[in-house]
Order: structure tokens, then sequence, then C-alpha cells
């Protein structure tokens, strides 16, 4: 249904998590190298738990080999520094979400690519840097899912 994008993902349990939020939502997980953990990581596969085998995932060498790859509709990023709410857009099946890695967020000339209205940001609270990816990745893919009423959920 929609396209979930971990740009250099660092830590083995927030993607984890991210492959059972996939499972459990219908959202395609796609990660872009290098990683900072080996897809057999036993945090990785514990995070993930028994999920992994019911959730679509594939590894890239690069952002614009996967968005090639891929060809969705539109490309949503999400950074602390968007100016757009994630709730403002309208989504559609197909469309991307591109996450940047835990430490430092996506790279300024990836954002630079974009157009300000693809820019997306979850709000926070004044003085807070950002928040978990696992949990950043859920508030959308949960927002795109019900903005689709829910479809095939239960």
């Amino acid at each position: 249904m929609f396209h979930l994008i971990l740009y250099q993902p660092e830590i083995p349990p927030n993607t984890g998590n991210i492959i059972r939020l996939c499972a459990n939502t219908g959202c395609q997980l796609h990660l872009i190298r290098p990683l900072g953990f080996s897809l057999d990581d036993r945090e990785l596969r514990r995070a993930g738990l028994d999920y992994h085998e019911y959730a679509a995932l594939k590894a890239y060498d690069s952002l614009a080999e996967c968005l090639t790859e891929v060809a969705p509709p539109r490309v949503f990023a999400l950074s602390t520094r968007g100016g757009r709410l994630y709730t403002e857009p309208t989504y559609t099946p197909g469309d991307a979400f591109v996450f940047g890695p835990e430490t430092r967020g996506l790279p300024e000339e990836m954002l630079a690519e974009r157009a300000p209205s693809d820019i997306l940001r979850i709000p926070m609270r004044p003085g807070n840097r950002s928040l978990n990816l696992s949990n950043a990745v859920a508030v959308i893919a949960f927002e795109a899912w019900r903005q689709q009423g829910f479809i095939d959920g239960s």
C-alpha cells in the first residue's frame, strides 16, 4: 500500500520494530545502505519477532536505485526541519515516505532536492530534537492508512 524507506538506518531494534509495523499495516519496507547492522542481527530479529516472513523488505545500494525500482507516484521526506505537517497531505496508495538515520536525519542536500511541500514534519514540543525512528514511522504509516479507511485491516 505505502512504501517506507529508511535511509541508512543505524539501530537494529528500530528497524525490527518497523518490520513488525509493516507486517501489520501492509506497508513495504525499503532499506538504503549502508546499514548500521546486518540483516541477520540478533537485535533486529528480536525486535521484529516472527514478523519478518510477513513483511515485504528489500535493501538497496542507493536511494536513487530504490526510487527507480519502486517508482512511487509521490515521495515525501520526513524531517524536523520540514515546514508542512504530516496531517496536511491527502495520501494515496503507492506514496513513499523517506526517513533519515537516527543520529542525523536526512542530509540537507537530499532535502534540497524535494519541493518544500514534500518535506513533512511531526509536531513536537519546543526544545526537543526528534522522535524515535520507529515511533515516527508508525505515526506516518497509520495516518496514511487511516486516510484509506484502514483498508484490509480488522
